[in-house]
C-alpha cells in the first residue's frame, strides 16, 4: 500500500517543470553525462513535499493535479510515510544514478540536500505557515516565496549545470534564473488561485484565502500581481542571457511559463 500511495502522487502528472529545467541546463552546457536520475530525484522530492503540503496540518488540500490528495485517497499516516520514503528514494537515486561520477554526485546530492532543508524549502514552509492570518510585507512574501518555491526550481537548474560541467559563473547565472523563474511561478499560481477554477489548475480553488495565506493577488490587487509576474519574469530572462549556451528553449519555456493558464 506504501508503494500504491507514493505511485498515486508521483504519476499523478504534472508539468514535470524541474526535471525539464535540469535537462535543459545539461544540455545547454553539453553535458555528455545522463540528467535523467537528477530530473527523477528531483520529482520524487518535489512529490514528498506536495504530499506533506496537501495534509490537513498544512494546507488541508482536497485535489492535487486533478486527483485526490493522497491523505484522501489513502490515509493521513500513508501520505505522511509515502512522503518520507519518497525524500529518502531521491537521495538513493542520485547515489546510484552518479556513481561512476562520485564527485559529482557528492555535489549533487549536496545541492539537493541543501535546498530540501531548513533554511531554503522546510524552512520557506515554516515561514509561511507562521504568518498565516496576518499582514506581512512584500519583502516578507518574497523570501517565502524564494525559499519555498524558488528553492527547488533553482537547485533543479544548478543540477543541470552541474552536470553539464558548467564553470562557476553559468552556475551561478542558472541558480539565479532558477530562483526568479520560482518566484514568477508562485505569483503566477497564486494569480490562477483566485482565477482560475479547479478543473483548470487541478487544484482546490480559493485555497489561499481559505488558509488566510497573504499572496501578492491578496497584498497587491490582481492587475499589481500580473506587474510582478511580469517583473519576475523578465528578470529571469536577463539572467538567462548570461549563459553562454544554447538557451532557445529555455527563454521560450519562460514565456509558455507566464502565459500558463493551469
Amino acid at each position: 500500500m506504501l508503494h500504491e500511495a507514493m505511485r498515486h502522487s508521483l504519476q499523478a502528472g504534472g508539468k514535470r517543470l524541474r526535471p525539464i529545467l535540469t535537462c535543459a541546463f545539461a544540455n545547454c552546457f553539453g553535458s555528455e553525462i545522463s540528467p535523467l536520475p537528477a530530473g527523477a530525484a528531483i520529482e520524487c522530492l518535489h512529490t514528498y513535499s506536495l504530499i506533506h503540503d496537501d495534509l490537513p496540518a498544512m494546507d488541508d488540500s482536497d485535489l492535487r493535479r486533478g486527483k485526490p490528495t493522497c491523505h484522501k485517497a489513502f490515509d493521513e499516516a500513508t501520505a505522511i510515510l509515502a512522503g518520507d520514503a519518497l525524500l529518502a528514494l531521491s537521495f538513493e537515486i542520485l547515489a546510484i544514478g552518479y556513481q561512476k561520477q562520485p564527485e559529482t554526485s557528492s555535489q549533487l546530492v549536496a545541492d539537493l540536500a541543501q535546498a530540501a532543508g531548513s533554511v531554503e524549502l522546510v524552512g520557506g514552509q515554516m515561514e509561511d505557515i507562521q504568518n498565516e492570518d496576518l499582514a506581512i510585507t512584500a519583502q516578507t512574501l518574497h523570501s517565502i516565496n524564494r525559499r519555498k518555491t524558488g528553492a527547488l526550481i533553482a537547485t533543479s537548474c544548478r543540477m543541470g549545470a552541474r552536470i553539464g560541467g558548467a564553470p562557476q559563473d553559468g552556475l551561478d547565472a542558472s541558480t539565479d534564473f532558477g530562483y526568479l523563474l520560482g518566484e514568477a511561478f508562485q505569483v503566477v499560481d497564486d494569480i490562477l488561485d483566485f482565477t482560475a477554477s479547479e478543473a483548470a489548475t487541478g487544484k482546490t480553488a480559493g485555497q489561499d484565502a481559505t488558509n488566510g495565506k497573504t499572496t501578492f493577488v491578496s497584498l497587491l490587487g490582481l492587475e499589481r500581481a500580473h506587474d510582478e509576474a511580469n517583473r519576475l519574469t523578465q528578470s529571469a530572462s536577463e539572467a538567462l542571457d548570461r549563459i553562454h549556451g544554447e538557451t532557445a528553449f529555455l527563454h521560450d519555456l519562460v514565456k509558455w511559463l507566464s502565459n500558463r493558464t493551469s
